[in-house]
């Protein structure tokens, strides 16, 4: 590098000490430009940072007119300042004056300068400014110099998105890095919260950019590098994980970025220029966020995830900080950031201060977004890019009935939130002054609505809602949440709490329902190409005659002269019922062998999620004693749609006829036996998806505690008799029906009903 004082090293060393001196951010910036136009031995340097209008304003120069820093702005494409802002990518020239896009700023005194070198100032791959070096002479400037100033850029990016160059801006002057944004995502859970950012896979903040000794830097890089690598390879040598199939072809990608000798020679050139290993990592990160993201090929997009992954990983590896934020202090109203996240991950977090989370993936139908709406807590998915635009801390409100996302909400939307929010609490208001108010149609048809549940957490709400009881307990929560499988003496005392929580009304509980998404932390399993299709629910049960069995003996033992319900999930065949059945009868036995009380009254049930059981119903009805639609899953199976696919999520109508006919079919045949069924799925908890239900004949629905309320007053100003005068047409017909929805929307809103 062409100096007077020394290379890169030494320059980082001068901006470290410059960094640690107390002084303004207007005048450690002036500091930073001098030093860089000595060590180069050019007469101008400047920074330009760019602000929330897409301008780009002057905030320092060393070597132009001094008396316009805060005036000059220009936009972003306009002359090479612009250009450099708009590719992201470094420009330099030995005559700018000749490059097509030149723009000449007569304030500025420019018209002298002719070598000129620009850099984005990035930050996970966003553009927040330029760095420039502009010389009187003609030169070429080499990539070493270019380099340097991509590195220097680092230390002026975290004073930008740390908020200290904010506070020297013009009055009423947004930076970019500080911009309100809004995002228009999936509403996955109907509430509203209002609170700050948390990033559920903590950003690692670097606290030291520039390194004290190299050499330690690089040892200590390698040795991280070489871990990862090793963990990377341990992933694909475990046994669940060793045999074929698109998880292995991910991790096999995954693998060939950790071993990519480029990857890992940038990272150490970037060490050997002066930064800390974490600096490295950082710098090479959003160098190639920031050219992937103008890459349209949506599969080579996708691979900016696994950079992304890496660096956060090979960054935790250096910093030795946690793998998620859940154990850390959350702020009193945390909005949860994440690409995507399993139930039990959500329900890490503490309960108390969570207000919401947004998801760049996720949809209606998965387990996360239960959970969500279970804590009665905002879910928004789908929220593109969401992690790459929010810092720790940023305020946030999330809507998780619109699907909307205001990051750092300016004052007015705010205000119009918080309003938003009185509204709901006033409407929250009235469904509490329905809570013990009968859920009974105008015409006189009385509906019995239960919540669903499957924690501790949730017992309250069955009094808190009015509701009748728990229609579906997930028995499977308690051991997805468990380190260690949950001992029979662990199940007992929650089934009993639950149990005890109810009083005198009924509580259906759902046997282990794991598999597919739902893997125990702690149970090793043979991966599988079609999860969701594969070794789960009561198949995985039945062929654990021990698990099964110790779950059974702990429901049997808790509900001591009561009456259990106790349903298995997913029954494709009559045969499992009879096998289910058949492992309750032995455990049944063994406590009267060993002197233990009963149930006061048992009842077995089967969940009707698996189309091939809809041909066996009148066999299935002569056995259980009651019936329950889980319509999550026969949703997806009856369309062949993956319920965690967000591509999916939309491609289907859940009122649409072939739905409406086959859940039409469920109860007809339930009704034939004389059997009860209850519509347990997330089906249940929609105002107007659940008047359609009663209008098909079900009696009893059970939904999120958060529905009940809205789910009531809807029952409570419908006239049954004639919404089934439109509804049956519309099942019974042979011909494919049009939009069904519209048709039950046009009801609602003449006859008032509040959907």
């Amino acid at each position: 590098m062409r100096n007077s004082l020394g290379g890169p090293r030494v320059l980082l060393r001068r901006l470290r000490e410059v960094m640690l001196e107390r002084v303004s951010a207007q005048e450690r910036l002036d500091k930073i430009v001098v030093i860089i136009a000595a060590n180069m031995v050019a007469e101008v340097c400047s920074v330009y940072v760019l602000r929330a209008d897409g301008h780009l304003e002057l905030y320092a120069t060393e070597g132009l007119n001094r008396s316009q820093i805060h005036l000059v702005q220009m936009r972003i494409g306009e002359g090479l300042v612009g250009t450099v802002a708009k590719e992201a990518q470094p420009l330099a020239l030995s005559d700018a004056q000749r490059h097509p896009s030149f723009l000449f700023f007569p304030e500025l005194g420019e018209e002298m300068f002719h070598g000129f070198v620009g850099v984005p100032i990035l930050r996970a791959g966003n553009t927040l400014g330029v760095l420039v070096v502009q010389n009187k002479a003609q030169r070429a400037y080499s990539e070493e110099e270019i380099e340097a100033l991509e590195t220097i850029s680092l230390v002026i990016a975290e004073m930008i998105a740390s908020g200290e160059l904010q506070a020297i801006a013009r009055a009423g002057v947004i930076l970019a890095s500080r911009r309100a944004h809004h995002l228009k995502g999936m509403g996955l859970s109907d509430a509203v919260g209002l609170g700050h950012v948390v990033l559920h896979e903590p950003r690692i903040v670097i606290k030291a950019l520039v390194a004290e000794n190299v050499g330690e830097e690089l040892a200590r890089l390698e040795e991280a590098i070489t871990s990862l690598r090793k963990h990377v390879d341990d992933m694909l040598e475990q046994a669940e994980l060793a045999r074929a199939g698109d998880h292995r072809d991910v991790l096999e990608a995954f693998r060939m970025f950790a071993n990519d000798r480029s990857w890992a020679r940038k990272m150490q050139e970037a060490v050997r220029s002066g930064l800390t290993a974490e600096g490295a990592v950082e710098k090479v990160r959003s160098d190639t966020r920031a050219r992937m993201m103008r890459i349209s090929d949506p599969y080579l997009r996708e691979r900016l995830h696994d950079l992304d992954d890496l660096a956060n990983r090979l960054l935790r590896q250096l910093s030795g900080e946690p793998a998620t934020a859940a154990r850390i202090d959350l702020p009193k109203d945390a909005i949860i950031i994440a690409r995507n996240m399993g139930p039990a991950e959500l329900l890490d977090y503490d309960r108390e201060k969570l207000r919401g989370v947004v998801l760049e993936e996720g949809s209606h139908t998965s387990h996360v977004t239960i959970v969500a709406r279970a804590l009665g807590i905002a879910a928004v998915g789908q929220a593109k890019d969401v992690i790459g635009l929010v810092e720790p801390g940023d305020a946030i409100i999330v809507d998780g009935s619109s699907g909307e996302v205001h990051i750092r909400p300016p004052a007015d939307i705010e205000s119009a939130y918080v309003a938003k929010v009185r509204l709901r609490a006033r409407r929250q208001k009235t469904y509490r002054d329905l809570r013990d108010k009968p859920a009974i149609s105008l015409d006189g048809t009385l509906i019995t609505l239960q919540i669903n549940a499957g924690l501790l957490v949730d017992l309250p709400h069955v009094r808190e809602t009015g509701a009748r009881g728990i229609g579906l307990f997930r028995t499977e929560l308690q051991f997805m949440v468990a380190s260690t499988f949950p001992r029979i003496s662990e199940q007992l005392e929650l089934y009993k709490s639950v149990l005890d929580a109810a009083g005198d009304d009924p509580v259906t509980f759902r046997s282990l329902d794991i598999g597919g998404d739902k893997i125990l932390p702690y149970m090793k399993v043979e991966p599988e190409e079609n999860p969701a299709l594969g070794w789960r629910a009561i198949r995985l049960t039945l062929d654990r005659p021990g698990l099964m069995r110790s779950q059974i003996r702990a429901l049997l033992m808790a509900a001591r002269g009561r009456e259990l319900r106790l349903m298995f999930p997913m029954i494709t065949d009559v045969r499992e019922f009879d096998q289910a059945k058949a492992v309750v009868e032995r455990e049944l036995r063994f406590l009267e062998k060993h002197s233990h009380p009963r149930p006061g009254s048992l009842k077995l049930g089967a969940m009707i999620e698996v189309p091939a059981i809809l041909w066996q119903l009148p066999a299935l009805v002569e056995r259980v004693d009651f019936l329950s639609v889980g319509s999550n899953d026969l949703l997806q199976f009856l369309f062949a749609v993956d319920r965690g696919n967000s591509r999916l999520a939309e491609r289907f109508d859940s009122l649409s006829a072939p739905i409406l006919k086959v859940l039409k079919h469920i109860h007809s045949e339930a009704q034939k036996g004389g059997v009860p069924v209850t519509v347990c799925g997330e089906l249940a908890g929609k105002p107007i998806e659940a008047i359609v239900l009663l209008a098909l004949g079900y009696r009893s629905i059970s939904m999120a505690p958060t529905s009940i309320g809205p789910v009531k007053a809807a029952i409570r100003a419908l006239n049954l008799g004639e919404l089934r005068k439109l509804v049956d047409p519309l099942v019974e017909g042979d011909e494919v029906q049009g939009d069904i929805r519209a048709a039950i929307k046009a009801f609602a809103a003449t006859h008032g009903i509040p959907v």
